[in-house]
């Protein structure tokens, strides 16, 4: 048995008690069996997808898959980018993109990033007009407080209904500030709450870091990471948001996923996430109960970052994300709500334990994030065919679904890196995080490494290993979701902005009732 697997097995009774019993509401209380609480704690995925296979015209990576190397950071190799079987058709880099973007019909919103939103020529979120993908054209701000105290990762589009909304978070949580916008005319947004959320004087009993829709557009979720606080807002009138319930969920609140009928809520935390029924709040009734139905755990990467809810054969399962830890993607069937059980995980080379060492040694001095998804978007509710993630410095990878035991790899497209250029796009979360170096992200995966006997410390000992402040910017970070449209991508990357990508028809054929779905 390796250390690690020893020291995790002495400590994971205690980990978990206190992971149960800090801050869960009354009422609330683990009742479940306790190795139901810990039953993928300890399961660590060892194998990757297989690579893409690159037909013409592609610029393939020259190392690791997923990895950008050292030596191509500081040659300059890594500023020509790297793509296969998927290409640019155009883009607007603007001032860089904030931490995630949406979209609607042919318009999308790039999200902003306080402070450097302030300093830009349209402070707020910028609206685009993709009708001419060659050429996207900028159309609109939106300047509501919320917009100009930065939008982390709450901007949020509800197609049912033509609603937008975004939450100020100006750096980590936020408080106070959300507004709604009617984008029937996608390119003009118009403001519909100009009181409750948007007028200083009138804030929302909230704090928030992520936020997104119940389906059918009548509740925006506000999560506040730390403590876990969880808010329902009612949207039933845009123009008067209200909070209709409230919870502290756990230590840490962040994404989620909610399922089709808006009944389960799938929230994530420190490493794993919570089945919270929310089916009383999706009735409205009055004083409305929020129980925990099932609990997931594990130390295959860490800061769980959301779910989208997808079926198989009419079994419900989810695609979750780790932004943390070289957990990569989960997939896991939720039939069960009390014992979600993985089935499958996504990983890149770069995310092996045997990588960890090279992974840190080429992304240190690239601020605090090195190789792990953030966003993903599948194709379809049921029976996805394809799933398209941002992968942070790893940029925009699209996987093949459709055999949930056979997910491979069919395309990438890591944009030019824009190294040396900070100062250019005041926008971007990597831009201004770059003052440290350090790819802190990756401790948890680094420590494991080193437990199991796989980690070589000269393999982190690269050409740049002495560079833990001021970041080169030698990797975008592609955090935002990737929306499908057809056989195209709308994508945003931090510090290149917005781009239109296309997907060769060789390996991706859109599927007739194609939706983009992101689960909030």
């Amino acid at each position: 048995m390796h250390l690690w697997t020893r020291v995790v097995r002495a400590t994971a009774p205690a980990a978990v008690a206190a992971l149960i019993a800090i801050g869960l509401p009354s009422g609330a209380a683990a009742d479940q069996p306790f190795d139901q609480l810990v039953h993928e704690f300890f399961d660590i995925g060892r194998t990757s997808v297989p690579r893409a296979e690159c037909g013409p015209g592609s610029a393939p990576e020259t190392g690791l898959q997923g990895d950008v190397p050292a030596a191509d950071r500081d040659s300059g190799r890594s500023a020509q980018g790297y793509h296969c079987n998927m290409s640019m058709a155009g883009g607007y880099t603007g001032r860089g993109a904030g931490i995630t973007s949406t979209s609607f019909e042919h318009c999308v919103y790039v999200g902003s990033f306080f402070p450097g939103t302030l300093l830009g020529e349209h402070p707020g979120v910028q609206v685009l007009d993709v009708s001419d993908p060659a050429n996207p054209r900028h159309t609109a701000t939106l300047a509501e407080p919320a917009m100009l105290a930065g939008t982390w990762e709450t901007l949020k589009v509800n197609t049912t209904r033509e609603l937008l909304v975004g939450t100020g978070v100006p750096l980590a949580i936020g408080a106070g500030f959300l507004s709604v916008y009617d984008i029937s005319d996608c390119a003009h947004p118009r403001l519909l709450n100009p009181g409750p959320g948007t007028n200083p004087v009138m804030p929302l009993p909230i704090t928030t870091h992520e936020g997104g829709f119940s389906p059918d557009g009548r509740t925006y979720w506000a999560s506040g990471i730390a403590p876990g606080l969880l808010s329902a807002i009612d949207l039933t009138d845009p123009a008067n948001p209200r909070v209709i319930w409230q919870g502290l969920t756990g230590i840490e609140a962040h994404g989620f996923g909610v399922s089709p009928d808006g009944n389960r809520l799938y929230l994530s935390a420190l490493g794993g996430f919570t089945v919270l029924d929310v089916s009383a709040v999706q009735r409205r009734d009055p004083n409305p109960q929020v129980p925990h139905l099932g609990r997931t755990f594990w130390t295959d990467g860490w800061a769980t970052q959301h779910s989208v809810p997808v079926t198989y054969d009419g079994v419900p399962h989810l695609f979750t994300v780790d932004e943390g830890g070289s957990g990569g993607v989960k997939l896991i069937d939720v039939s069960d709500d009390t014992a979600p059980r993985i089935v499958n995980k996504i990983k890149l080379e770069i995310n092996l334990g045997e990588h960890v060492d090279a992974q840190i040694g080429s992304a240190m001095g690239n601020s605090l994030f090195s190789y792990d998804p953030h966003y993903c978007t599948a194709d379809r509710p049921a029976d996805p065919t394809a799933l398209a993630c941002g992968w942070t410095s790893s940029g925009i990878r699209v996987f093949d679904v459709r055999d949930p035991a056979a997910i491979r790899e069919i395309a990438y497209f890591n944009p030019p890196a824009r190294t040396g250029r900070n100062l250019e796009i005041w926008n971007s979360p990597h831009a201004l995080a770059s003052i440290i170096g350090i790819p802190a992200m990756s401790a948890p995966a680094a420590l494991r490494a080193m437990a199991d006997g796989l980690f070589d410390p000269a393999q982190v000992l690269s050409a740049r290993a002495g560079r833990v402040a001021f970041g080169d910017l030698s990797a975008d970070w592609c955090m935002s979701p990737p929306e499908w449209r057809g056989n195209q991508l709308y994508v945003t990357c931090s510090d290149n902005g917005f781009m239109v990508l296309n997907l060769d028809e060789s390996v991706y054929r859109a599927p007739a009732d194609q939706v983009s779905t992101l689960g909030s």
